[in-house]
């Protein structure tokens, strides 16, 4: 026979209604798991007491011993109901002067830096009050300057690799990146590029995160100006399959940066196209390809990235396979790819190919079925444009050809 056992209501967190295992409590007097009421004040940055909401006279937590020892009791007694007993001692609070002083040792002695990074990791990992010390506390630019004063001889120094690593784990406001586009972007990247270049694949992953937080909050002006380089170093990431995610940051990286100044060309003689086309064939998952088919118009913005797509054997293929198998977004990206391909670079040899690989009949079908209208006129004014040659061809089926916009 089953019982089911009460907790007392006092020794339940009031945020999470789960039994504590840490008891602390704040200046309003109500006690609450250390995990959950430093979630609520340092992640979700509240100033007020989740219970009684009243604002709070500072962030201090004090253990409560006195709830401890009744919780460690009442789980003695209910330990044959599955109960653990929870720590005798609270959980020692991270404070700001024991990273600044790690910080400061590490700037002293750079013997001690390897040292002194792995004991702040071990601190980045601890809790949400910890994240909130090493914010604070001159981390950040810290961490930087580790990585922007990688030099670039051999392979990524660990040291490097260390500061990469806290900096992943760790979420940093968009002022702080903001400040760090404006002092040294240059310098960074330059770095970046080193550990894309060198470094292990959990390093690279790494840097391209970074690259991507730093680069979204960085002038237009700015990023107008990066090296080919960062683009040669992107193909290798998509190339080498680091991981679906590394993956998607790389390519939200490329969107992000194509569109300024001749980046355009730069992703095109890169051999960005090739690799895009390549990738489509074998990935399944939507928000990759929607990214992929967002880079891939952009880059055709460009005489140079359209000439790369027609280029590829299966390049008219692939984008047109993916309309109506991906998304709504999906597909009108690869539209608008076929778009700029039949505005700008129709050959006779574009034209045909696009009816031998099935590219005109999916079009038509396009027009047939319920779909943003928007999208569906894009669709006709690309049949129209090109209607002399495609309107009677042998290859689109009839039931489909039957659907052809007329001028």
């Amino acid at each position: 026979m089953e019982f089911e056992i009460e907790v007392p209501s006092q020794f339940l967190c009031p945020i999470s209604m789960q039994p504590m295992k840490d008891p602390v409590t704040i200046s309003t007097g109500i006690t609450y798991d250390r995990e959950s009421i430093e979630r609520w004040l340092f992640t979700s940055k509240k100033t007020t007491c989740p219970v009684t909401k009243q604002p709070l006279s500072g962030s201090d937590l004090i253990p409560n011993h006195t709830v401890r020892r009744l919780i460690q009791s009442w789980c003695t007694v209910n330990s044959h109901y599955g109960f653990d007993l929870i720590p005798t001692t609270p959980k020692k609070p991270v404070v700001k002067s024991q990273i600044i002083k790690l910080i400061n040792d590490a700037k002293r002695h750079p013997q001690n830096q390897i040292k002194c990074l792995r004991r702040l990791k071990s601190i980045a990992q601890v809790n949400d009050r910890g994240k909130m010390c090493i914010e604070d506390s001159g981390l950040f630019e810290f961490l930087i300057m580790v990585i922007s004063n990688e030099k670039e001889t051999g392979f990524v120094t660990e040291v490097c690799e260390e500061a990469l690593t806290i900096l992943h784990r760790l979420q940093f406001t968009d002022f702080m990146l903001q400040k760090i586009a404006m002092d040294n972007v240059f310098r960074l990247l330059k770095s970046l590029l080193h550990v894309m270049r060198t470094g292990t694949m959990q390093s690279r992953s790494h840097a391209v995160a970074l690259l991507r937080s730093v680069i979204k909050v960085t002038d237009p002006a700015l990023i107008a100006g990066v090296k080919p380089e960062l683009f040669d170093q992107m193909v290798r990431i998509l190339k080498d399959h680091v991981s679906l995610q590394t993956i998607k940051t790389a390519l939200e990286l490329v969107v992000e940066i194509v569109t300024c100044g001749r980046n355009r060309v730069k992703a095109a003689e890169s051999g960005m196209v090739f690799v895009l086309i390549d990738l489509l064939i074998g990935t399944s998952d939507r928000r990759a390809c929607e990214l992929m088919l967002v880079a891939l118009e952009q880059i055709c913005r460009c005489a140079e990235g359209r000439a790369k797509l027609v280029e590829h054997a299966a390049g008219l293929a692939v984008v047109s396979k993916k309309i109506l198998r991906v998304s709504n977004v999906g597909s009108d990206r690869a539209v608008r790819i076929l778009g700029l391909i039949c505005r700008f670079s129709a050959s006779c040899g574009v034209l045909h190919e696009m009816v031998e690989v099935g590219v005109v009949s999916k079009l038509c079908l396009m027009i047939q079925i319920d779909f943003c209208e928007r999208t569906k006129e894009r669709v006709k004014q690309i049949l129209i444009l090109h209607s002399r040659v495609w309107k009677d061809a042998s290859c689109v089926p009839a039931h489909l050809l039957s659907s052809y916009p007329s001028l």
